[in-house]
């Protein structure tokens, strides 16, 4: 999130009275208002400078309310900035303390914003969205307009960071406006622009990102603040990584890093040389990103940032392995690996061991790769399992609220129907001749509220076949989801399959998109979503309606297909193959090539007579799986049966599949892709080089 700081009228008069008359006092010290305003970009940008002035000024401040806001709320932003974060939160507190003495409710709003900041900081996104979302209503009511800057940013990314895009362009519009009445030369309106960019890189708006950061670097350079002007820098360098303008992108990380050393704003200094060697192995330039990275590294250790440490290490290894140098590019991305571990950062750790693989597939360590993915998928499994759990926590919770709903209703329609009757038998008592007419009414009422019910109960069933059918399918490709798939294997169309092998051959085919973060990489996000869609879209035609088709997770597909003829397998991995690799995806002005590794096996699988579950089946199928990926991707391997199977010993052949078919205790197919010539299958044969 990003801090600013209130505008106060009265303390800028001050501040260039001050100014106007130093020349006159030879000698004497500026004031404590001028030394205060002096520091406030020092606290967002060179926070280790910073803290020893403030320090300095706390007891002169203290008598004038107006300064120690200020005070305050730059003490809090140089803290949080220097990581010291319940320093910055008692800071932040003692300003909204500050604020209510004194009834001003920009004031308060900005301890609030404060409060927020540091909120994000520790992880409390909840709390920190509600405080935000209370500071902008505060800031609107208080005549403070940099303040009302402050707080709408606050707003604003908070809304994004909830994913509605729509509400946080406005509060970043409204910033923006805001901003611009406080002249062309405010700090807030360099802020205030650079927010509306990063939404608009996310949201896909190149066009209008450009405008507004390319404005923002105007405000920064008319400021001569190199703060700002880093910052700007900063927002140039993502929009031309998005863009693939990787001369651009250097150029602007170049000068944002002279500016962050002349500055001494070591922290920024290490991102920026961080996303240098990042930006350098985007091009394949390997020996530029190991500088780079090297010198990120030192630069990390030197500010004690135990992120950018592991951050630089893996792009260290990356470079490493790009030059071919295995073993040192090995340790380098393990030392930051187990940086991510310790944290128990799981997802940040997935998408590093998926980068690992990548890389040691290119220096051709396949052995390497192969265990880097089975690092990636026990980390994926462990975090479908935590969101399995926590799915299930909130639908008990929601059933439990709506259990109990119920039964309020059906407590106040009894209480309805007691009242109905009291008043009946007060009618009977009182006139004995309306007896009749209120029977007809009752009747009426009662004939009117079991209609009602009914429609209710009719709508209320509806909507919960809605549910159902939501919680069934993945929102993006509109197939059935792991979860369900789960179910309906766990249920009893499941047990009578494996309960009778033979009766009916089936298959499972377990698919991953080849280079799929190459993809994202290349075309954006948003390419990556059109060509998951589209696989699902290929996949429906190339299977029948009785087959299920999975999101099995990230790029991963998995279809059941319940019953194929004798031998087909080998047939439907090949038209799954073409039926997706044949054609490339059309996504804006771009043809996108796509193609698949698929590994499969038959279902039910009875090695030795006894059938496997179908966790274990799938289990053989992702060997086979990886398989087709470390023999070239394009292609299908699949598992048929375990020539001369002895108990115990499929443990042994899942650990190394392709040593198992040397062995000749796999009887594996390969099927190759649509770049591989004429369709058909073959028998398993060891490619030696990958």
């Amino acid at each position: 999130m990003v801090s600013f700081n209130r505008s106060n009228l009265g303390m800028r008069v001050g501040c260039v009275v001050a100014a106007l008359l130093c020349p006159l006092l030879a000698g004497a010290e500026p004031s404590a208002a001028v030394r205060l305003h002096d520091v406030r970009d020092l606290a967002r940008f060179v926070p280790d400078e910073a803290l020893p002035r403030l320090r300095a000024l706390e007891r002169e401040v203290a008598r004038d309310p107006a300064l120690q806001a200020d005070f305050l709320d730059y003490y809090a932003t140089a803290e949080r900035r220097a990581g010291n974060l319940t320093h910055a939160r008692l800071l932040a507190d003692t300003l909204i303390a500050l604020g209510r003495r004194m009834r001003d409710d920009g004031v308060l709003a900005r301890g609030l914003v404060a409060r927020a900041n540091t909120q994000y900081l520790l992880e409390e996104l909840g709390a920190a969205h509600a405080t935000s979302f209370e500071a902008e209503r505060l800031a609107r009511n208080s005549g403070d307009p940099s303040a009302l800057v402050q707080a709408s940013i606050a707003a604003g990314e908070s809304y994004q960071e909830e994913g509605n895009y729509p509400a946080a362009l406005t509060k970043f519009q409204n910033a923006v406006d805001t901003a611009r009445r406080l002249g062309p030369t405010a700090p807030e309106l360099a802020s205030a622009l650079n927010a509306l960019a990063m939404l608009y890189l996310n949201m896909g708006e190149l066009e209008p990102a450009w405008e507004a950061e390319n404005e923002a670097l105007a405000v920064a350079r008319r400021l001569a603040s190199p703060g700002y002007a880093a910052t700007a820098l900063a927002g140039v360098y993502a929009l031309a990584s998005e863009q693939k303008s990787y001369q651009r992108a250097r150029a602007a990380l170049i000068e944002e890093l002279g500016l962050e050393r002349r500055m001494g704003a070591r922290q920024m200094a290490v991102t920026t040389l961080v996303n240098l060697s990042d930006c350098y192995l985007r091009e394949a330039r390997y020996a530029d990103a190991e500088s780079y990275a090297t010198q990120a590294l030192r630069a990390a250790m030197d500010v004690n940032s135990t992120n950018d440490i592991s951050t630089a290490r893996v792009n260290l290894g990356q470079a490493l392995l790009g030059q071919g140098r295995v073993a040192d590019g090995k340790k380098q991305f393990e030392l930051g690996l187990a940086t991510y571990e310790k944290q128990g950062d799981k997802p940040e750790l997935q998408s590093v061991l998926l980068e690992y693989g990548h890389a040691l597939e290119r220096a051709g360590d396949y052995k390497g790769a192969i265990d880097a993915y089975n690092r990636e998928r026990t980390i994926t499994r462990e975090i479908f399992a935590e969101q399995r759990q926590k799915a299930l926590l909130e639908l008990q919770h929601r059933y439990d609220a709506e259990k109990k709903q119920r039964q309020i209703e059906t407590l106040r329609q009894e209480n309805r129907a007691a009242m109905a009757e009291l008043a009946n038998r007060r009618l009977q008592q009182r006139v004995w001749w309306l007896l009749a007419v209120t029977f007809a009414l009752a009747a009426a009422v009662v004939g009117m509220l079991y209609r009602k019910v009914r429609r209710a109960n009719t709508a209320l069933a509806e909507k919960n076949v809605q549910l159902r059918q939501q919680s069934a399918l993945d929102p993006l490709t509109l197939l059935y989801n792991r979860r369900h798939f789960q179910e309906f294997m766990a249920g009893e169309a499941a047990d009578e399959r494996r309960a009778a092998p033979g009766d009916a051959d089936g298959g499972l085919f377990l698919l991953d998109v080849d280079h799929f973060k190459h993809i994202n990489d290349t075309h954006g996000h948003a390419a990556g979503d059109a060509v998951l869609k589209s696989v699902a879209q290929r996949l429906r035609a190339a299977l029948r309606e009785t087959d299920m088709i999975v999101r099995w997770g990230g790029e991963e597909f998995l279809a059941f297909l319940p019953a194929v003829t004798p031998g087909g397998l080998d047939e439907v991995a090949h038209r799954i193959l073409h039926a997706i690799g044949d054609e490339p995806v059309r996504y804006r002005d771009t043809q996108v090539a796509v193609t698949v590794s698929v590994g499969f096996a038959p279902f039910p699988l009875a090695p030795g007579g006894a059938p496997l579950a179908w966790e274990q089946v799938v289990n053989v199928a992702d060997m086979a799986l990886y398989m087709a990926k470390s023999h070239g991707r394009n292609r299908a391997y699949g598992v048929h049966r375990f020539p001369g199977y002895v108990e115990g010993t499929l443990e042994d052949i899942a650990q190394d599949l392709e040593r198992a078919c040397r062995e000749g205790r796999v009887d594996l197919s390969v099927v190759p892709g649509a770049a591989h010539g004429a369709p058909g299958a073959r028998s398993m044969q060891v490619d030696t080089k990958g």
